[in-house]
């Protein structure tokens, strides 16, 4: 087959690259540039827990090395603390949140590129900008403009192209939503703060220049990115307006006396709500940027875009290898644009009550204090702000059936990240077997971890697992672990290449295991499909 053409070269467009390679499927990436990344310290990208070890999974490397990960979170209003709350490893177990990942996006662009060049089944082609583009039912053509004037062939194509997607507008898709929900002055400067290595939110502060809300998040080297937030249609922000914010906003932090700061960069940006009306058309698909923009109150476009890439990248190397449903296909928008458009509506419906909206603030129980505390979901990646999402009513779920158990996870939602042990013996974390193409199937079996692996695979119910999982319509992994949250001994989970659960089973039931695997794949890929790819090969 044809390999997968990604139009753009962003973050997005990287990592969906290297998922679908890393699935074995061929890319033939289009960048409009020269493949270099401008150096900004002022524009940064915020990863939770799940796309920082999406990013890491696929070999990016600065994370570790160049991105700082929250120690705690501190929420501020007026002269008050309102709340210091520890994050990762700090926080005691059982009440631990996730510390977010903060890097300088040329950093994470870097390593993403270094990634790429590492991996031979994706080609890059610089300088590459799509004018035309014709589907058929067997792929996709696309013409590109000079210097480099030439077309491409693909099985698919997903434009990855950002807010001005010329993918989305060859494909006439409408792009509807609201402009200038959120302004922001921001400063990169290295200097040193009271909370070191704590992102601190600061509603109201006292001092003039302060505003409704500012933040400060830390970067490596002692370098802090700071935020405020802006009169939606206010007056332009010069460099010595943002300079003076500067220097208020650090004595107020630090006892009414500016210290030394060496300042690394500023700027201003706007953000905006919309949601494309179609996400699939055909063999095409939109991702990232293009299919969505949001970002007001904490919240991060960049994370919702990588999820993008991971749900789509699993579907269409299914589609690649071995032919797909429209079930299937489909199911990217369905999932995926329903998760943003939740999170849409809340971003929306909480800007009235924490911006200013008059009466509805009185909706908020807790009043200020359960205002910082909708904030602090947006920065830190919870509730219906920023938790990673669950696709309760996917296309792909099975139907319920009486073989189904309950764990601590719902069906649809990611999986916890325990401590697996492959047959070949190896153990690593749950997370580190996704995004391999196939369908993991995990058992619950206390004890294996103390038992010599050539008893326990041939103990119990492994033979009759082990058969169980040869028999799937789809490859699949089977793994062991101790324990996994609410589920008991035996319990056997099915689980997503993007790492979100399609059932559990209260022991081995082949033949609902094998049910549950086919919903799981949409299905039979339609026979044209498949007589198609049947030809290529041969």
């Amino acid at each position: 087959m044809d390999p997968v053409i990604v139009v753009g070269a962003g973050p997005v467009g990287l990592v969906l690259s290297l998922a679908l390679a890393a699935q074995g499927v061929p890319c033939i990436l289009l960048d409009e540039d020269a493949g270099k990344d401008e150096t900004r310290p002022a524009r940064t990208v915020v990863l939770r827990e799940d796309t920082a070890a999406l990013v890491e999974r696929l070999g990016c490397t600065t994370l570790r090395d160049e991105g700082v990960r929250w120690s705690g979170w501190r929420s501020m209003r007026r002269k008050q603390l309102v709340s210091e709350l520890p994050l990762g490893e700090d926080a005691p177990y059982g009440d631990r949140l996730p510390a977010p990942v903060h890097v300088p996006q040329h950093a994470l662009m870097r390593g993403l590129r270094d990634a790429i060049a590492r991996q031979e089944l994706v080609q890059m082609a610089p300088f590459s900008r799509i004018d035309t583009l014709e589907q058929d039912p067997a792929g996709v053509t696309v013409h590109t403009r000079e210097p480099d004037s030439t077309w491409w062939r693909g099985s698919y194509l997903v434009g990855c192209d950002g807010a001005r997607s010329t993918v989305r507008k060859l494909l006439d898709i409408r792009f509807s939503g609201r402009t200038a929900v959120e302004r922001h002055a921001v400063a990169a400067l290295r200097t040193e703060l009271p909370w070191p290595g704590q992102a601190v939110l600061h509603r109201l502060p006292p001092w003039r220049s302060g505003g409704a809300e500012v933040t400060a998040r830390p970067l490596p080297d002692g370098a802090w990115r700071l935020d405020w937030l802006l009169p939606p249609r206010g007056e332009l922000v010069t460099p010595d307006a943002v300079i003076t914010r500067v220097r208020d906003t650090l004595a107020g932090w630090c006892g009414g006396e500016t210290p030394p700061y060496e300042l690394l960069d500023t700027g201003v940006y706007t953000l905006h709500h919309r949601l494309a009306r179609r996400w699939r058309v055909r063999r095409a698909f939109l991702a990232g940027d293009a299919a969505h923009l949001l970002g007001a109150l904490g919240t991060q476009g960049l994370d919702e875009g990588l999820r993008d890439a991971e749900n789509l990248a699993w579907k269409l190397a299914q589609a690649w290898h071995h032919g797909a449903s429209d079930v299937l296909l489909d199911s990217y928008q369905a999932e995926r644009r329903a998760a943003v458009a939740s999170r849409l509506r809340a971003a929306d419906q909480s800007l009235p009550i924490l911006r200013g909206g008059g009466g509805l603030r009185t909706l908020v129980p807790g009043g200020a204090r359960g205002h910082d505390s909708l904030l602090a979901d947006g920065h830190l990646g919870c509730g219906p702000l920023g938790a990673p999402p669950s696709y309760t009513h996917s296309p792909l779920a099975p139907p319920r059936a009486e073989a189904h158990t309950t764990v601590g996870t719902p069906p649809g939602a990611p999986v916890a990240d325990v401590r697996v042990t492959a047959p070949d013996g190896t153990t690593v974390r749950l997370r580190e077997r996704l995004g391999q193409g196939h369908l993991l199937v995990l058992l619950v079996a206390p004890g294996t971890g103390v038992w010599d692996r050539r008893h326990w695979l041939m103990a119990g119910v492994m033979p009759r697992l082990v058969e169980a999982v040869d028999a799937l319509p789809v490859r699949g992994e089977l793994l062991v672990t101790e324990a996994y949250p609410g589920a008991s001994a035996h319990t056997v989970l099915l689980v997503r290449p993007d790492g979100h659960l399609v059932a559990s089973f209260g022991g081995v039931r082949p033949a609902e295991l094998f049910a549950a695997a086919d919903a799981a794949r949409g299905g039979q890929p339609h026979a044209s499909v498949r007589a198609d790819q049947t030809a290529d090969i041969n």
